[in-house]
């Protein structure tokens, strides 16, 4: 591709000024794994390399790469409005997506709220929940609850709530008034599960043990994500999330799905609150919504909590929050295009319809070296490999090193935890090349 050839003519040889972030530094540093450029299910090294794509970026490029509906619109944007105050100020196409988004949430959640990224939408979601309550007469619900293995992005309430201990322990103590429930994930009763497991929809009562520990009048909101997606593909049990969204109604606490790494067709579903049922109270989201192209987050609340803050002189602000690029005119035309492109092509369908095939093709590779444990949901799966001794994490390390340098795949390591969410437009063929060079990845490191 042409493009690489101009990359690489601006390639700047020393790496030592970025601090990367989630990043090995120096071993990237040693031995870098360069993108230049990409296109639909492929990025291309800087030597020119095909890399089948197996992570649809970060969660997030469902659409694929460089599609040319959204690139477009990006470019167009930008010859038309670069940008817009977002604080008393507004721009045609924040009320279009923001409309569109509404559309596509379940029940009452008609109202979004634009941040730049799943973090701060998180931190945004908790805000609202305690100031829902403050306003309600209600302020000593303060307390949030999270869940074990739960990933709710970088911002300190997000890690607060979160449940990832690596995540957590250099930060001191983060938020008070912060508990966790139980992680729904126990390998000796859920190995090599397909979908949803059958066992663990007990584990929801925890919130209310937790409910009569600090007393359910101080409890503001539970978040959990529907499906734990960046621990490592954890599907939630049959009926687990029914029980959390009743034991909450009973409460009266705010119940919040982190779609970050759901939404916007990863499950088969707009949200994954439509596969399974279950109406939460909020919904945050991430960068899905423009296919990675432009940063982007945001929140969408029922009717109920939105028409609470609705009140007092109508020149006052009614919440006292927001981002200097809330609703930024290019991710809104990014997202916009990226909401065509998911309803032309069908994406969300196609994940539901591909979900059997993909699920079979992934727990293929049980039986393969140090292989523990394979689960999957919609077009996503995780497969869990033994530690090397003394050296946890090195395993799924040098998978990913491997994957990429030998096998020209680009897959996720999380510890020992590979992770596969292919672009949404992955085809058969695509299914079967990711198993393959998957394979051959596990067997390298054995």
């Amino acid at each position: 591709m042409t493009s690489i050839a101009a990359t690489d003519s601006m390639f700047v040889n020393d790496l030592d000024a970025y601090w990367m972030p989630f990043t090995a530094n120096r071993a990237f540093k040693k031995s870098p794994r360069l993108l230049a450029c990409a296109k639909n299910m492929h990025y291309f090294s800087t030597e020119g390399r095909a890399i089948l794509d197996a992570t649809a970026g970060l969660w997030c490029a469902n659409a694929g790469h460089c599609r040319a509906l959204i690139v477009e619109a990006i470019r167009a944007q930008a010859g038309e409005l670069d940008f817009a105050p977002p604080f008393h100020f507004g721009h045609p196409k924040a009320f279009a997506l923001a409309n569109r988004i509404a559309a596509l949430a379940p029940g009452d959640l008609d109202h979004v709220f634009f941040s730049n990224s799943g973090s701060d939408a998180v931190d945004t979601a908790l805000k609202i929940a305690l100031a829902f309550h403050n306003l309600r007469g209600e302020g000593a619900r303060q307390r949030l609850i999270g869940r074990e293995r739960g990933c709710h992005g970088m911002g300190f309430g997000g890690m607060a709530v979160g449940g990832i201990g690596a995540n957590r322990k250099l930060f001191g103590n983060l938020l008070a008034g912060v508990d966790h429930l139980p992680s729904t994930y126990d390998r000796a009763k859920q190995a090599f599960t397909k979908g949803e497991p059958e066992w663990g929809a007990h584990l929801a009562e925890e919130l209310e043990r937790i409910a009569s520990l600090h007393d359910a009048s101080t409890i503001a909101a539970v978040i959990v994500e529907p499906m734990a997606g960046s621990t490592g593909v954890l599907p939630p049990p049959n009926g687990y999330l029914e029980r959390l969204r009743s034991i909450c109604d009973k409460n009266d606490i705010l119940l919040i799905f982190d779609e970050g790494t759901c939404g916007f067709g990863r499950l088969g579903h707009a949200f994954a609150a439509g596969r399974y049922g279950v109406l939460p109270d909020m919904i945050t989201f991430a960068t899905g919504v423009t296919s990675g192209t432009v940063p982007m987050g945001g929140v969408i609340v029922r009717q109920p909590i939105y028409e609470t803050f609705m009140d007092g002189p109508d020149h006052a602000v009614e919440l006292l929050h927001g981002y200097t690029c809330s609703g930024h005119p290019l991710a809104c035309a990014a997202g916009l295009a990226a909401l065509d492109l998911y309803e032309e092509e069908d994406l969300f369908a196609r994940a539901l319809q591909f979900e059997p095939l993909w699920g079979d093709a992934v727990h293929s590779l049980k039986g393969l070296p140090n292989v523990l444990d394979i689960r999957n949901a919609g077009l996503s799966a995780a497969i869990d490999l033994g530690a090397k001794p003394g050296a946890p994490g090195k395993r799924g390390f040098d998978a990913m090193d491997r994957a990429f340098n030998d096998f020209d795949l680009l897959l996720r390591a999380v510890g020992d935890t590979l992770i596969l969410t292919p672009p949404l437009i992955v085809s058969e063929a695509q299914i079967g090349e990711i198993v393959e060079k998957t394979a051959r990845a596990i067997t390298a490191v054995a």
